[in-house]
């Protein structure tokens, strides 16, 4: 009975790092909240095929140049469907011209409230 205790300790000793490399905790930032200034022009976009949707009300994501600054480049990120989300619609990823460069932002889903309150206007049902 101790040799099976002391083989399972062993055991559990074994493995108890490998399941804790996987696990990382990271402070989240929220895509909106990232701005970087970007001095090079975004390539105008790629033209995508737009394949047929997996599935029904599926929203189609385009394709869209993001800056990859430890490469020092603009990377081609692939359009993509996804399934939609309620209550939520999707804002496409854009690119704004400033006095210093360009800045990015990402697309991202948002509740369909958030754009009325953020527009001034507050719809009451």
């Amino acid at each position: 009975m101790k040799a099976i205790r002391l083989a399972r300790l062993a055991l559990l000793a074994a493995i108890l790092p490998t399941l804790a490399s996987g696990c990382v905790v990271t402070a989240s930032t929220p895509p909106y909240a990232r701005h970087a200034h970007v001095v090079v022009a975004p390539p105008p976009p790629r033209v995508e095929v737009v394949t047929v949707a997996p599935y029904p009300h599926y929203v189609w994501i385009g394709g869209h140049w993001t800056w990859q600054a430890h490469g020092h480049q603009h990377h081609w990120v692939p359009g993509r469907w996804e399934a939609p989300r309620h209550g939520q619609h999707y804002v496409p990823h854009r690119w704004e011209k400033h006095e210093h460069g360009w800045r990015e932002h990402h697309g991202r889903w948002e509740r369909h409230d958030d754009r009325q309150v953020r527009h001034g206007r507050q719809d009451r049902h």
